[in-house]
């Protein structure tokens, strides 16, 4: 009996469920917090609210009688509705401040819900029922009479506000007053601190990750463009902030040191410097743990597309990851390592499938050439497949079989045989396997001597294998660059392309630059930069603006009179050529012809698109041509104060001198000069 009476007062000490919903949104609301947005001053008033009605969450916990069946249903109404005047405050916090102003009368609908739905669940309450005191009873009464005066009128944010917005959103607005608007959105959206602008930039991105709005590729598409406004007006008006996005990272001496990592290098997901930057199906790059983590968690799309992706192959982003380890080198940072964490175990070969790769292997060392071509052909589908596949081939032992074969004379055979080492080079623990083999000077061989197939599948192999930074060295030394060279100009569109691709690989390593050069690489990249097609016109600045901070390679670029073609691509490009074609002209713009180049990129009429891209292009573009335009605008003055020099010469002289001297007479002049050889006795 004693038992049961002791659960009996236990059970009648315990809040109702209903209540303890009501104390404890109410203890929520109370919690520290703030709102930066256009709905400041309503969020406000909604927590402000919320907030008076903490004595009465008190006096709820407090009660030792439970309620009965009417207080019950009214005390769960009410804590529906703070429940989602709590969901409405945190979207206040963490929302995307831009994106809430453009879905404002979605957001005001939501408002006028909740206050809606608090004003009816505190309308005739069951205060006695309760044993609510009187005192609390007026203040929650005070409340229900606030929120009865706020569902009556609808407090929407100022008009001003939201037609900025709408008319840079739809690139309606009069360019003349660009730099108002701006000026106006960062102040009512408070972007105006690094904090903020990370914040905001998070905020879209989890917007993206919950496939928020409508149509959301295009629209979260124009509003990063709306952020990267504001935050690009917020840097220039406000220098000594420092631009945002920095990073801490590790620099080569062992210190942390604050850099500014371009976007371009940064994972999406994270906004850190990439590691091991991987391409989906859609072609966005993002860094593999980040992008493993999103699929493993059941989505189906892409984080920044929203696009659903056909497959979820994850291609690692080579060019991307060689751009990120120079741009480290550059700046004097540690290159980003990889997870030294092994990758997912494959699974072993089972028997069938090593007796199958063992009976393929036998037949490569067979005397028949034909069972040699077929052999190698079968490896190259099976390794083509999987990466299983590509491992357990590896494994069995077949890529000094395949080396082998390269030097057939049989010409299928080798490209047979080159096709397979490609695709087992696709595979990271393969490469070491490939190059430890001595297997570039036969790649090289074939890249010569083969069919053309099987050069352009050469090309792409050392490609694979050139993403290492110490095979660059190993590559480069072998005679790979000027056969390289040759293929960029003979091969097909996807020959030129993976030529273009390796030449890129392997002139980041500074030695291999001179031999490009050397090997005619440059006169090549300039066809391709001024030809109308604009066929491999990405890969063709790439390496221009690699080769253009090599003296010879500046020397090289100079005299194929670049200037016209450049000026026009900082117009006119893409936002990465545009970037490459800043970066080549500051390098020639340097250094003993800088003056010619300086005065030739002033007849073309460089600045107008140099100012333009130091506003809106790329980060490392903008950089780049606030460099050259103050070169430019040095160049400017001192050609002004020369001739205003000159000027003031002439006005001397013609002081000192009043009369002109006589001009010759035409006569005077013969028709033609003598030659210098008739001056002198002729030897027989």
């Amino acid at each position: 009996m004693a038992g049961d009476q002791e659960e009996a007062e236990r059970e009648s000490q315990a809040p109702a469920p209903a209540a303890e919903r009501v104390a404890a949104a109410v203890e929520t609301v109370a919690a520290p917090g703030e709102f930066r947005n256009a709905y400041r001053r309503q969020l406000l008033a909604l927590s402000r609210r919320i907030r008076l009605l903490g004595p009465f969450a008190e006096e709820l916990r407090e009660r030792r009688r439970p309620p009965g069946e009417e207080e019950e249903r009214a005390l769960a109404t009410l804590a529906d509705a703070l429940e989602k005047a709590l969901e409405l405050l945190k979207l206040g916090r963490e929302g995307s401040r831009i994106s809430l102003v453009f879905d404002r009368d979605r957001v005001m609908n939501i408002f006028q819900e909740v206050v809606a739905q608090l004003e009816q669940a505190l309308l005739d309450f069951p205060y006695n029922e309760l044993d609510i005191s009187d005192e609390v009873r007026e203040q929650v009464e005070l409340v229900h009479a606030q929120l009865k005066r706020a569902k009556e009128r609808v407090d929407m944010p100022d008009d001003e506000f939201y037609n900025d917005l709408i008319s840079l959103y739809n690139k309606t607005y009069d360019p003349s007053a660009e730099l108002a608007i701006l000026e106006r959105l960062s102040e009512k959206l408070h972007l105006m601190t690094i904090t903020d602008l990370t914040q905001e930039s998070l905020a879209l991105h989890e917007m993206v990750a919950s496939g928020g709005g409508q149509d959301p590729g295009e629209h979260i598409e124009k509003l990063s463009m709306l952020l990267k406004k504001i935050k690009d007006f917020v840097q220039t008006n406000n220098p000594e902030m420092g631009p945002p996005m920095a990073s801490k990272i590790m620099d080569t001496s062992g210190d942390q040191k604050s850099v500014i990592v371009p976007d371009e290098f940064r994972c999406p997901i994270s906004l850190e410097l990439m590691k091991d930057p991987v391409i989906v199906a859609t072609g966005q790059t993002y860094e593999r743990s980040c992008i493993e983590k999103w699929l493993a968690s059941g989505h189906h799309t892409c984080p920044t597309t929203q696009q659903r992706m056909a497959n979820t192959t994850l291609t690692a982003n080579y060019v991307l990851r060689s751009l990120i380890s120079q741009w480290c080198e550059t700046n004097g940072i540690e290159a980003p390592k990889r997870s030294s964490q092994p990758n997912k175990p494959m699974p072993a070969c089972s028997s069938s499938e090593r007796a199958n790769i063992d009976a393929l292997l036998s037949k490569l060392c067979s005397p028949d050439p034909e069972e040699q071509r077929s052999a190698a052909a079968e490896l190259r589908l099976l390794a083509k497949r999987n990466a299983h596949n590509r491992l357990c081939i590896a494994e069995a032992g077949a890529i000094p079989l395949l080396l082998s074969l390269l030097s057939s004379s049989d010409l299928r055979t080798q490209e047979h045989a080159v096709t397979a080492l490609l695709n087992l080079s696709i595979h990271e623990d393969n490469k070491a396997s490939i190059m430890s083999s001595g297997a570039v000077p036969s790649v090289v061989h074939v890249l010569k001597n083969g069919s053309m197939e099987a050069r352009e599948n050469a090309a792409a192999t050392l490609f694979s294998l050139s993403v290492v930074d110490e095979y660059k060295v190993m590559i480069g030394g072998t005679g790979a660059i000027p056969a390289l060279v040759v293929l960029l100009s003979e091969g097909s569109q996807r020959g030129k392309k993976d030529a273009a691709a390796a030449l890129f690989n392997l002139c980041i390593y500074q030695g291999n630059k001179g031999r490009a050069i050397r090997a005619g690489l440059v006169p090549l990249i300039m066809g391709l930069v001024t030809n109308p097609t604009g066929a491999l016109m990405d890969e063709a600045m790439a390496i221009l603006s690699i080769l253009s901070s090599h003296q010879e390679g500046k020397a090289a670029i100079g005299a194929a009179e670049p200037v016209p073609a450049l000026v026009e691509l900082l117009g006119s490009g893409s936002p990465r050529n545009r970037e490459n074609a800043a970066a080549v002209m500051l390098h020639l713009c340097s250094g003993e012809q800088q003056l010619v180049h300086l005065a030739r990129a002033h007849e073309c009429g460089i600045m107008v698109p140099l100012r333009e891209l130091a506003l809106n292009g790329t980060e490392r573009g903008k950089r780049k041509a606030v460099q050259l335009l103050e070169r430019m605008s040095r160049f400017v003055v001192q050609q002004q104060e020369e001739q205003e020099s000159n000027s003031r010469l002439q006005a001397t002289v013609a002081q000192v001198f009043p009369q002109a001297p006589e001009q010759v007479q035409e006569r005077e002049i013969p028709d033609q000069l003598e030659s210098p050889a008739s001056q002198y006795p002729t030897l027989l």
